[in-house]
């Protein structure tokens, strides 16, 4: 039996492959099989820590969670429309590891939809995140920065036109490089203070 340092150092490694595999191969990619290639282990080590695929699903979302969660974030300098610029800014796949992170949730997804506790997780995770949206909707409201609207809405339509330009520049890298990724975040941004 190995020591606990040892068992704590193998599983790093082992979540350090599984980000590889989701990175380079999504979900659908990711099998006991693939995660020991890239480990450079066998498959029956990969079986102590998971008894089938789901439990490496599983673990996966939890890296990947983890991994979004302490990825370093730009700040905005002040609250308001500044603040939902930059809160967007940081979902867009504008860095090669930002769009590796977008890679795995985007794959992520469909995995979710078969599995009651993983779709759950995900659910979570949009509430938590159209509510740091929804704050900075209503910070610029009161700054008037924003037409008066329900906040709600507006973050869930800034939601949507984010992960919306993250899927289309995941699927046509030269047509929306970060560059133009910013331009239509911007165009996005002054349609709504342009509303009335």
């Amino acid at each position: 039996m190995p020591a606990k340092g040892d068992h704590v150092s193998r599983r790093a490694d082992v979540a350090a492959a599984v980000w590889r595999v989701l990175a380079s191969r999504g979900f659908d990619g990711l099998t006991l099989r693939a995660v020991a290639t890239e480990m450079g282990a066998s498959t029956g080590l990969l079986t102590h820590y998971f008894t089938n695929k789901r439990d490496l699903v599983r673990y996966a979302h939890e890296i990947a969670a983890e991994r979004t969660d302490t990825r370093p974030l730009q700040a905005a300098d002040e609250p308001g429309l500044a603040a939902l610029r930059v809160a967007l800014v940081n979902v867009l796949p504008l860095t090669p590891e930002a769009t590796a992170m977008s890679r795995v949730w985007v794959s992520f997804w469909d995995a979710a939809l078969g599995d009651d506790l993983l779709s759950e997780a995900q659910r979570a995770r949009y509430e938590r995140w159209r509510g740091r949206l929804r704050a900075c909707v209503e910070a610029a409201q009161e700054r008037g920065e924003l037409p008066p609207s329900p906040p709600e809405d507006v973050a869930v339509e800034a939601a949507a036109f984010a992960h919306g330009l993250v899927v289309q520049a995941l699927f046509d890298p030269d047509r929306l490089p970060a560059d133009r990724q910013l331009a239509l975040l911007d165009n996005f941004l002054a349609g709504l203070t342009g509303r009335r």
